[in-house]
């Protein structure tokens, strides 16, 4: 495995995602089914990675995405403003009044508390980023003539919106690679994502040729085998175990069968109850194996914290602060984005210090 290249000279931004942004809808600590009001976030996988970057870790970044032209899609904005993340790469849709053609997304998420688990429903068919096709982006321009940003990111959430998602992510891709600019995927399986366009055996067609063209592999203890085929020796369908032995391997295993892969991470989550999950991550980069323990930690909202983990994962690399406490910041900036609601990071660099540091909870005052 060769070391990731990050560039050197002045860019636009730190990082540029790729990715839908939809209207999270919380019941807090009540149910979908039941409650009487929601709160309101945004949300995404790719664009959480970008907001985690620019809100915790003070990077510059931007989000690549579409949206419906309504007060919906403007809301998102407003949020995505709030962020600090730069829309300039947003692009409107016209909105034809009832979201025949066109809408935006809806993602209703429940936290889950101890035996009942974390529980999400998607509303999101025919929106706006899902109908993006080749040649929607200049990416030529975005990546070459503006010199625009030092690191690129996208995911399997995106590549499974639609088969022309798919290819837009492709595209981008061999822009990115064409200007030098690394490229991060996180693999992301999600099931409801999939099921009705061929499943896993769809899942694992798609992402075979995304990978190819990726330097830093992410995912979970699902992912690998979902999105890639590759299963962990010793693992149970609910992941109660998880041998640091089946995972090296997992991941030897990844880097042979893809050797542009520069680094693969996976987090090593296991759920004890919705409230209590251990948490930690394991990585090989340059043919080592690095490894942060899994600890217990309390959950509040478990969605975006494998997000967070991915941008801490990446501030450690722009920064230059060597691959161990890279992983460290990952880990510590997931499991604080967990401790607050909505899917995106409410920690702040100090906090994240704090806790690779083996910081406390003493209150700081």
């Amino acid at each position: 495995m060769d070391n990731l290249k990050v560039p050197d000279s002045s860019r636009r931004w730190d990082c540029l995602s790729l990715g839908e942004v939809m209207l999270r809808l919380d019941p807090g600590v009540g149910r979908i089914q039941t409650t009487r009001q929601f709160q309101v976030w945004e949300g995404g996988g790719e664009y959480n990675v970008a907001r985690g970057l620019r809100r915790c870790f003070g990077l510059k970044t931007a989000i690549a995405t579409a949206l419906a032209d309504n007060p919906v899609g403007r809301l998102v904005e407003d949020f995505m403003l709030q962020g600090g993340v730069d829309t300039s790469l947003l692009k409107w849709v016209p909105y034809d009044g009832v979201g025949r053609a066109v809408r935006n997304g809806l993602n209703f998420t429940e936290r889950g508390y101890g035996v009942r688990a974390a529980a999400g429903c998607n509303d999101r068919g025919h929106t706006a980023i899902s109908q993006v096709k080749s040649g929607d982006f200049d990416w030529d321009s975005i990546f070459g003539n503006e010199n625009a940003t030092k690191w690129f990111h996208t995911g399997g959430i995106f590549a499974a919106l639609s088969a022309s998602t798919a290819q837009v992510a492709e595209e981008a891709m061999d822009a990115a690679r064409k200007y030098g600019t690394p490229i991060s995927y996180d693999l992301n399986y999600r099931d409801s994502l999939w099921k009705s366009i061929g499943g896993k055996a769809k899942a694992q067609e798609v992402n075979r040729e995304i990978v190819r063209k990726v330097d830093m592999l992410l995912g979970n203890e699902e992912d690998f085998s979902a999105m890639l085929g590759v299963s962990i020796k010793g693992v149970s369908e609910d992941f109660d175990e998880l041998p640091i032995e089946g995972y090296s391997e997992m991941l030897r295993e990844v880097a042979a069968k893809y050797p542009n892969l520069k680094l693969i991470a996976s987090t090593l989550r296991t759920a004890h109850s919705a409230s209590t999950n251990g948490w930690g991550a394991i990585a090989l980069y340059e043919d080592q194996i690095v490894h942060v323990p899994q600890r217990d930690i309390d959950i509040f909202d478990r969605v975006g914290g494998g997000d967070s983990f991915a941008s801490g994962l990446i501030y450690g690399i722009l920064a230059a602060k060597g691959i161990d406490w890279a992983l460290r910041c990952g880990v510590a900036h997931g499991a604080l984005a967990m401790t607050t609601p909505g899917d995106t990071s409410m920690a702040t660099l100090p906090d994240v210090e704090r806790l690779i540091k083996g910081g406390s909870a003493r209150i700081a005052r």
